[in-house]
């Protein structure tokens, strides 16, 4: 006479329980794990769902957020790493979540000269570049004459001697 086990079917059952249940939680988690991508200093734009009311970033430091007309959000990338942006409606109710992620541009170069760093914007020369963590010495005279250039060009008169 032959014997069966009750054992492989019940762990036959609790495998096909499992599988589902890991299914159910990787394609709700798929749905809430939308990510927005930005580069640095660019804007990427998307849209906030109807009825919300505040909009929460995580790291204002890493995203900015405004909203435009007709539910339009711009999501600019402000420094490197990944926050969030949580829309509610009035009543404080989730709307969504997504992550932010901010990385950069394809064309930047890094140069590392002992404990030195400078960043090149390179598209298709290279071109100094204002980037967080790069050495003073590098940062503050490209931050001089972006601004003493971006003054010219509104009309405003540099001051030299001040800086």
């Amino acid at each position: 006479m032959r014997r069966f086990s009750a054992i492989p079917t019940c762990a036959r059952r609790f495998a096909q329980w499992a599988a589902a249940a890991a299914v159910a939680m990787l394609m709700s988690s798929a749905v809430r794990a939308e990510v927005i991508n930005v580069t640095m200093d660019q804007a990427k734009i998307t849209r906030v769902p109807p009825r919300t009311a505040t909009l929460v970033v995580g790291n204002p430091l890493i995203a900015d957020v405004t909203v435009q007309a007709g539910g339009i959000m711009v999501v600019t990338g402000k420094g490197y790493g990944i926050t969030n942006v949580i829309a509610l409606d009035q009543a404080g109710k989730l709307l969504f979540e997504k992550q932010v992620r901010v990385k950069s541009p394809v064309e930047s170069v890094v140069v590392y000269r002992g404990i030195t760093r400078e960043s090149y914007s390179c598209a298709p020369y290279c071109e100094r570049r204002i980037t967080v963590g790069d050495t003073p010495e590098f940062f503050n005279p490209t931050l001089r004459e972006t601004t003493d250039r971006n003054d010219s060009a509104v009309g405003k008169s540099s001051n030299q001697g001040g800086r």
